[in-house]
């Protein structure tokens, strides 16, 4: 979350007033994350987070706020967009998309144990079972095509040895998109962004996942590997800590079991979500937008994940199925500097 857009408290006050929210009585911009503009707010009716959108438009917005929607009535726990008189979700405010959702009880757990990793790993496979009908259909907007043509921009900031990574990468991620193993991987609509500060906890029991604001239809493998590569890493080293992982993809496959293909190509969406997560950062820490509150993330914990899977992938425990699915392997994939 960040500040872009200032909107002052009269300003906010007359907004929610008319989505019949009640009486502002507190407002605070939010300076974690780095893409919209987000504001806490206090009515005398609740506690809401008032977002205005600074990248996503008027037309690609129905798709998160309708998915939101859409897992709410299935059990998910998410925010759920409020509406306006006519009933629409989207509005807005300063010329701005803006939305706003009520605020999740409890808290981020930022230092998580393998308890942590099991309850996220079973709610994100009901997630993925709770959207496999959902209507609407919109493209991973961070997935490889975006990859391809953001690390032309990133790449005279970094050094010559992050180059040859970066590049290394993606073509490697470019070759196995196009095999007929990732081809018939499981997709449906994913979170994409699912880090331990976009899941609420509070005494121990999960009660909710937030900012679905990267979400997008994607192989449900890609959200596994985002997953493994926050929850279940040692932040310092980003090396895999099994116990949690292990946890996680056990309690995940108790409501839904991995394909023999997604088990074969695990390994290669680790290092994918790795790759995203180390090019938007670069993007994000080199060329910034101005903000009056932003903090952005270090771009280096990725590269240090994304050597980690390359030479200590993390893979499942317990025996695979018959039957296992293609594996992956070409020139790229030996040539990366370590």
């Amino acid at each position: 979350m960040a500040v872009f857009t200032e909107v002052s408290f009269d300003e906010a006050a007359a907004f929610l007033s008319a989505l019949n929210l009640g009486q502002l009585q507190t407002i605070k911009g939010a300076s974690g994350g780095i893409e919209n503009t987000n504001y806490f707010v206090d009515t005398d009716q609740g506690q809401y987070v008032l977002t205005l959108f600074e990248r996503l438009t008027f037309e690609q917005l129905p798709f998160y706020l309708h998915l939101m929607k859409h897992l709410a009535a299935r059990g998910i726990p998410v925010p759920d967009p409020a509406p306006g008189a006519s009933g629409d979700i989207l509005h807005r405010l300063k010329g701005r998309p803006a939305a706003v959702v009520n605020k999740l009880r409890g808290h981020s757990e930022l230092q998580p144990n393998a308890a942590h990793c099991a309850a996220v790993g079973d709610m994100l496979a009901r997630m993925h079972l709770a959207g496999l009908d959902y209507p609407r259909a919109q493209a991973n907007l961070r997935g490889l095509d975006w990859w391809n043509q953001t690390v032309p921009s990133v790449l005279p900031h970094i050094t010559v040895q992050q180059r040859s990574l970066l590049l290394a990468e993606l073509a490697y991620q470019n070759h196995v998109a196009q095999s007929s193993a990732y081809q018939g991987l499981p997709q449906g609509a994913v979170h994409a962004d699912l880090f331990r500060d976009n899941v609420m906890f509070e005494d121990g029991r999960l009660t909710g996942f937030f900012d679905f604001y990267f979400a997008g239809c994607d192989t449900f493998l890609f959200d596994i590997g985002v997953c493994l590569n926050d929850w279940c890493v040692d932040l310092a080293s980003g090396a895999s800590q099994d116990e949690r992982a292990d946890a996680f993809m056990a309690a995940y496959q108790r409501v839904r079991q991995l394909t023999p293909q997604e088990r074969a190509l695990l390994p290669a969406l680790q290092r994918a979500a790795a790759l995203r997560f180390w090019l938007s950062r670069l993007w994000d820490f080199y060329l910034p937008r101005e903000a009056s509150v932003l903090k952005p993330h270090d771009p280096t914990h990725f590269e240090r994940v994304l050597r980690e899977r390359l030479v200590r992938p993390y893979a499942l425990r317990h025996p695979p199925a018959p039957h296992g699915g293609e594996a992956i392997t070409s020139p790229q994939s030996a040539a990366h500097p370590l």
